[in-house]
């Protein structure tokens, strides 16, 4: 490492202002950011300092994403074969979903950053870190047969109108990865629709249909799988958000690193857990008469819960507010998915309406709060 940052350093000046390369310095520092961290720091004291920076938080969550990803690499295989009606080895299924994943990563990553570092040049910014978390997060919420074109096109819509219009990394209103998925919902909902997601299928044996538990119980109350299979991720469905195992493994890296806040993912649950109860004694039928525990593992729900609506970013900054916040997501995804059956995910159209509405939220608390001193004060003085 020594040799690698003596070279860095003799080419540094070249790309530093003055030097020939002098228009590539946004480039250069994020390589150099990326390899070795910054000496950089604040001179004046109003500032608190810490080891926590913008790459150490991104790269948490990233390590968070591998155990979801490996899973979901696993179980694209396995219900490829499953599809088929074949016996496979676990090599060999990992390796079937190893090989449909990596190209959908690879292209959400060149796409995204190509478009984050013309960004900066042009701007004269620095590349931030954030789009290493949001370039892993947009193929895990697609299913695995989305063509490769449609995971470019919807990569370069969400980061260039759901995050460099608004300034870039830590400006955007909206998660970029759910406005990834948002607009090939809508601009191409036959390939979001849930109903046939695996390679494979237009070979299936007789009585596969490919249908996700989501589908199953929005048309007919019931999930057609094993509670168990839909725990561990054995279940068709979006890349990374089947396993509650691997989802809740991320999780606790998450909240043990300080990285996402308890209070925003146990509202989260909290809120659809108690929402999907109200049906269920209230004699709702249809999608209302799924369990309460079901409607949580099965969709997007957990992975939406531990880390979409976690974004510190498009969520409520004040405590109280992150309480009101994720009981929110949570309750929204349940109505929208037992009231409108057109879109039985809910729970990405209840994160992006509450991203709307996180500054009312943290706005209101705050009013309150200052409300709440302005009378303690006056109480004291009489």
């Amino acid at each position: 490492m020594k040799a690698l940052r003596k070279y860095v350093d003799s080419v540094k000046p070249n790309f530093q202002e003055g030097g020939k390369f002098s228009w590539l310095r946004s480039t250069f520092g994020a390589f150099e950011t990326f390899l070795f961290t910054p000496n950089e720091v604040n001179k004046g004291g109003v500032h608190v300092r810490d080891a926590v920076d913008l790459k150490r938080t991104i790269i948490v969550v990233v390590l968070a994403l591998i155990p979801a990803l490996l899973m979901g690499m696993y179980n694209t295989g396995y219900q490829h074969f499953r599809a088929l009606g074949q016996a496979a080895e676990f090599g060999d299924m990992f390796l079937y979903g190893f090989l449909q994943v990596l190209p959908m990563l690879i292209v959400s990553y060149v796409v995204g950053l190509g478009i984050e570092f013309a960004v900066a040049q042009m701007r004269g910014h620095e590349v931030n870190e954030g789009f290493l978390a949001t370039g892993m997060l947009i193929p895990l919420i697609m299913p695995a047969d989305v063509p490769l074109w449609m995971v470019g096109l919807a990569t370069a819509f969400a980061v260039i109108l759901a995050k460099e219009v608004f300034g870039g990394t830590g400006m955007n209103i909206w998660n970029p990865a759910l406005i990834a998925r948002a607009f090939l919902f809508f601009a191409y909902p036959s390939k979001m629709s849930g109903d046939s997601v695996w390679y494979g299928a237009e070979k299936a044996v007789d009585g596969f249909s490919g249908a996700t538990a989501l589908s199953n119980a929005n048309a007919t109350g019931a999930t057609g799988f094993d509670f168990m299979d839909c725990v561990y991720g054995l279940i068709p469905g979006s890349i990374g958000e089947t396993s509650v195992i691997a989802i809740a493994i991320g999780a606790v890296l998450m909240l043990c690193t300080g990285v996402a806040s308890a209070k925003t993912m146990i509202s989260v649950f909290v809120g659809g857990a108690l929402t999907a109860y109200l049906f269920n004694i209230g004699g709702a039928t249809g999608m209302g008469s799924l369990c309460w525990c079901e409607h949580l593992v099965i969709g997007g729900f957990c992975f939406g819960a531990v880390f979409m609506a976690t974004d510190p970013v498009t969520s409520p900054r004040t405590e109280c507010g992150k309480y009101i916040y994720g009981f929110l997501i949570g309750a929204m995804a349940i109505i929208i998915r037992v009231l409108n059956p057109g879109y039985p995910e809910g729970m990405m159209l209840a994160i992006l309406l509450m991203n709307t509405f996180a500054p009312l939220i943290d706005s209101i608390i705050v009013g309150r709060n200052i409300s709440r001193r302005k009378n303690r004060v006056k109480q004291q003085a009489k």
